[in-house]
């Protein structure tokens, strides 16, 4: 069973940002569902789904936004070294 969120938007809003409303709605899932793996809410495989697109290509686009992909304390990193 899948679920729908529907957002109310002014219909200017796609011509003040120089987009189609379909490429305006697509870009704001994909704001969603960066923020929601940057916030590590979702994995980076359940963001790709809420897109529908692969783990991979989510992960690639990462940097569109000025997300790491991997985002680890400087202690996380020092730990995970001295486990390894």
């Amino acid at each position: 069973m899948t679920l729908q969120l529907v957002v109310d938007y002014p219909e200017t809003f796609p011509d003040a940002v120089g987009r189609t409303r379909e490429q305006f709605e697509l870009e704001a899932k994909w704001a969603m569902a960066v923020k929601l793996f940057e916030l590590k809410r979702l994995s980076s495989g359940m963001a790709a789904s809420l897109i529908g697109v692969d783990r991979v290509s989510f992960l690639l686009r990462l940097a569109d936004y000025g997300v790491n992909i991997v985002d680890l304390t400087e202690e996380e990193l020092a730990s995970d070294l001295a486990n390894a």
